[in-house]
């Protein structure tokens, strides 16, 4: 997964540091040429040496002496105040917020300041590259504010490399985009009164049932029991497609006919949960679009019945722009606590992990990664931005 992004990611990073770095080189050798093309100091002459030293004309250099020094004490103030004057005017004139002495003193140390212009071309590239890579627009442009707030005005060591300084931007950048709402599931799920319940919503055929039984299979790991309640009652075969799971991990079904009230099945499942201390309820629900009414009102309904405590999207990472789409629209209907991303070991570019937590406001909690049963892992945003990142 994000095999595509991460090669984009590192044509920014090296191409800034290069372009950066050349214009440091420029800068030492304007420096160097500055200083070769300073005149020398004029040399006093042996003839004004000699006077000096025999003290010939004493009386008359007495005299000169003196006016020039009246002459110097009553001027030098006013020289003074306009260096003074000149000095601040420099300061306040200077575009990038850092006066001229500071820029002075920065340069003198062997650093020099990133400017916006210095970044300009580079960003076009990046956001060119996030987009490719369906990343949903408006968490391109967030992504470059973050690396624009990140760098603009930072000081950088000249003739040394950038890279560190630019990668470290947008990791950040990155991370602040999509580690937005994050909280430890398992945490909430151990601690909440039982039976927790869990519904899961989205579009047919990304992988919902599945997840559900992986999710029930990741729960008994740690120590969690659960049972399957399949509110999909109006599609075909949904009971045996969830039956056959609760066999292969040997948890009980709760289940009623085709055409059935799925908020009854879900209070039977939870009803059933109480009865026999079980943990968790993970409720499946018929794949809907947000513009189906009847179904988004069976959501509805469920939500008043049972009031579940979680209530998980559940989409396919490869679906990209779609994938980031429905979530909004999903989380605008009837809100969500989070998402799982089906298929994301199918993955390449990483465009729906990178924004669908932006723009719902609620986080990824899983990524599915196989058809197996342990194929399902906890969504890290630091693991993530660290793959993107990695050598």
């Amino acid at each position: 997964m994000f095999d595509g992004l991460k090669d984009k990611l590192g044509s920014f990073t090296s191409d800034v540091e290069e372009d950066v770095d050349e214009e440091a080189l420029e800068d030492e050798a304007a420096d160097a040429e500055a200083e070769d093309d300073q005149p020398a100091e004029p040399e006093a002459s042996a003839e004004t040496s000699a006077e000096t030293a025999d003290g010939e004309s004493s009386g008359d250099a007495s005299d000169e002496e003196e006016a020039n020094q009246v002459g110097e004490s009553a001027v030098e103030p006013e020289v003074e105040e306009d260096a003074d004057e000149e000095d601040t005017d420099e300061d306040e004139d200077d575009d990038s917020g850092r006066g001229f002495a500071q820029r002075a003193k920065i340069l003198a140390s062997g650093k020099s300041v990133i400017d916006e212009e210095d970044l300009e071309g580079h960003l076009d590239d990046l956001e060119l590259a996030l987009l490719s890579s369906d990343v949903e627009m408006s968490v391109a442009g967030e992504i470059l504010d973050g690396v624009k707030e990140n760098l603009v005005g930072e000081t950088r060591r000249r003739l040394s490399s950038t890279g560190n300084l630019v990668r470290d931007a947008l990791r950040e950048a990155l991370f602040d985009v999509i580690s937005v709402g994050q909280f430890d599931f398992e945490e909430r799920v151990t601690e909440a009164d039982k039976p927790v319940v869990i519904m899961f919503t989205g579009v047919n055929g990304v992988g919902k049932t599945t997840t559900i039984a992986k999710l029930s299979q990741y729960l008994e790991e740690r120590g969690l029991s659960s049972v399957l309640a399949n509110g999909d009652t109006y599609r075909a075969g949904a009971n045996e497609q969830l039956q056959k799971h609760a066999d292969n991990l040997d948890r009980t079904l709760i289940s009623h006919e085709q055409g059935s009230d799925p908020a009854a099945v879900i209070y039977d499942a939870v009803e059933y949960a109480e009865a026999n201390d079980v943990d968790v309820v993970l409720g499946d629900t018929a794949g809907r679009l947000h513009t189906s009414d009847d179904l988004m009102a069976q959501l509805e309904k469920i939500d008043r019945v049972v009031d579940p405590d979680m209530t998980v999207f559940v989409d396919e990472a490869v679906a990209g722009q779609d994938a980031v789409n429905r979530a909004r629209e999903f989380n605008e209907a009837s809100a969500i606590d989070g998402a799982i991303l089906t298929k994301a070991d199918a993955d390449s570019q990483g465009g729906a992990a990178i924004s669908v937590a932006h723009v719902t406001g609620k986080p990824i909690l899983f990524l599915g990664t196989g058809q197996g049963y342990d194929d399902i892992e906890r969504f890290d945003p630091e693991a993530v931005v660290d793959r993107l990142f990695e050598e």
